[in-house]
């Protein structure tokens, strides 16, 4: 079916303003502005004497004031990530974050003072009814508490986010944005030349990625700076906050141990030889080789035909897949179809990748993928979509509640890909083409898994060198190389311009050591599918929804619970990746 048979959609930011220019953001502007100046004269040096039910007032306020400039920073990063080359969108961009960093400075001194209270004093206050509610923002706050430092450097850091970090993001995500890689007589988007390395064609394949190599090379010294410029940027704000290993504020930020991240790391590695070794080593069998091409890593498998998908047959599935799961579920998913919620279409300066934008409560979020019609795209649009529903179900907990850490973030988004994947499956009639399907989900949890953690081993060695000084772009190729072979191992022949493929991740530069994530979420959501189709947990359909209700109230122990499992158990790890070796015995 072709992917040309309706246009695809594109969102529609109206919910938000009607226009850059509008009247409406001048207003929320003004207003945030009072309310910012208000917030200060009422509350700066009085938190101590506040009563449980005045701090709880007082968090009202600032929730709103959140609420309020979340949804301003929402529409202009939507706006951007829309078209990242056009100049007048990213200023912007650029001109909204500088003010809403103006604003929200006056009222940082509020989580700063919160956390200069004893836990004595904390204890009393939170005997008010009123202020409960907030106790898990508190404790979330209170977390970093050891690691705040003084006002002023506070202020500072915060003031100085819009022309330091957030400067090289932009710069980032504007250079990818705009590159243009030949192809033929062609100029191919990002999206649009990675697409070719899932051709079922070998030389379109090779054409492709020897492309890529040659714009990522020559892109690389730039790339290499904003690396490094990062890197010690992020040494320096660690050393100072008193953080003792690089990926230690990353694991604080999602509310994990260090032990829970070290051993689900530790466990995959261990898995190499069983999961992607094993695997990449029959998919060479398969093409009649004893080694595969980096760009045959994600080819499909010999006799696909090169099937398909159309954007309706799409919606289809996916809304389906979530139905027989869960009506709520697919119900809430709808939404986005039926309104302009959606941005699908490849188009030029368009942010590459896939993402849902939680944006804020008063709103609802929005999906942005580049779907081109591969079984892949549509794996990518139910892993949006749950993201997506995950947000509108937590939304009810309120602008500082709603949101999840990391490492649960990707539960809804990979358990909405197994249930989308099991009905694909469960659809195709024929074996050979069955046998494609499952080969594919091997390889997108080999992706979400296996290169993931190959990624945190990738930054936390790069990160641990640019501790020494600044590292030259060959040893990043080299560190890059070394955590890509380990994990892929031999049955992929890693050469050329690969070694510059490093260069257009983009959670090394947003969200260093955020790559984890991923591996926690399919690893978690193997172990809870698993726990589904056993049907030993009752009620689990109410359980899971609960579980994206909760938004960010519970912790990963907690909301793990009524299904029987811990992530701090050793064995919890293995069991995920169990349902991969499974899958891949099953090939075999």
């Amino acid at each position: 079916m072709s992917t040309k048979a309706h246009p695809l959609p594109e969102w529609d930011l109206g919910d938000f303003y009607k226009e850059p220019k509008s009247p409406a953001i001048v207003r929320d502007f003004a207003q945030g502005e009072k309310l910012c100046a208000d917030f200060k004269k009422r509350y700066e040096g009085k938190i101590a004497k506040l009563t449980g039910d005045q701090l709880a007032t007082a968090i009202k306020e600032y929730e709103a004031i959140q609420e309020l400039l979340g949804k301003l920073g929402s529409y202009a990063s939507l706006l951007f990530a829309k078209n990242m080359t056009e100049p007048t969108r990213a200023q912007f961009y650029q001109n909204t974050s500088e003010k809403i960093t103006t604003l929200s400075s006056q009222i940082l001194f509020f989580t700063l003072d919160l956390n200069k209270l004893s836990d004595k004093e904390m204890k009393e206050k939170l005997s008010s009814p009123a202020l409960k509610k907030y106790a898990p923002w508190l404790r979330d706050l209170r977390a970093f508490k050891p690691y705040q430092l003084s006002d002023e450097l506070e202020k500072m850091l915060h003031e100085k986010y819009v022309s330091g970090r957030a400067a090289w993001n932009r710069l980032f995500d504007e250079t990818i944005a705009g590159l243009h890689f030949p192809y033929g007589k062609e100029s191919l988007t990002e999206p649009q030349i990675f697409e070719k390395l899932s051709s079922t064609d070998g030389s379109v394949r090779k054409k492709a990625a020897l492309a890529i190599g040659e714009v990522f090379k020559e892109k690389a010294p730039l790339f290499a700076l904003v690396t490094n410029t990062l890197a010690k940027d992020k040494e320096i704000e660690d050393k100072w906050r008193g953080f003792k290993q690089p990926i230690s504020s990353r694991n604080l930020s999602n509310y994990i141990e260090d032990e829970v991240v070290d051993a689900l790391v530790a466990a995959v590695r261990k898995s190499y030889p069983d999961l992607s070794h094993r695997y990449y080593k029959l998919k060479a069998k398969w093409f009649g080789k004893k080694q595969l091409d980096y760009w045959d890593r994600n080819a499909p498998v010999p006799g696909d035909d090169d099937r398909k998908y159309g954007w309706d047959e799409s919606r289809e599935l996916v809304l389906s897949s979530y139905a027989q799961f869960s009506p709520a579920l697919a119900k809430c998913g709808k939404m986005f179809f039926d309104k302009p919620w959606i941005d699908a279409a490849v188009t030029p300066g368009k942010s590459p990748g896939a993402f849902a934008h939680p944006t804020v409560p008063s709103v609802h979020p929005y999906l942005l993928v580049n779907f081109q019609g591969r079984s892949r795209d549509v794996m990518t649009l139910a892993h949006e979509l749950g993201h997506g529903v995950h947000q509108v179900f937590s939304a009810k907990q309120g602008a500082l509640l709603c949101d999840t850490p990391l490492t649960l973030a990707e539960t809804a988004s990979v358990f909405g890909e197994q249930l989308t994947f099991r009905e694909m499956v469960r659809r195709e009639k024929n074996p050979k083409a069955r046998k494609r399907l499952i080969a594919s989900k091997v390889e997108d949890m080999l992706n979400t898994v296996v290169r993931q953690i190959a990624f945190c081993d990738f930054e936390r060695k790069l990160h641990a060198e640019r501790r020494q000084g600044e590292v030259t772009v060959e040893r990043i190729c080299q560190i890059w190389m070394e955590a890509q072979a380990e994990s892929l191992g031999p049955a992929i022949k890693l050469e050329g311009n690969y070694k510059y493929f490093w260069t257009y991740i983009p959670h090394f530069i947003h969200t260093p050591f955020y790559v984890y994530a991923y591996a926690f979420g399919d690893c978690l959501v193997n172990s809870l599918y698993a726990v589904y189709q056993k049907g030993k947990v009752k009620d689990f359909e109410k359980k899971y929804l609960a579980m994206l209700e909760a938004g960010g109230t519970l912790r990963h122990k907690e909301l793990l619970a009524p299904f029987g499992l811990d992530a701090s158990n050793p064995d919890f790890w293995q069991q995920g990746l169990d349902i991969i070796s499974a899958m891949i015995d099953e090939l075999e």
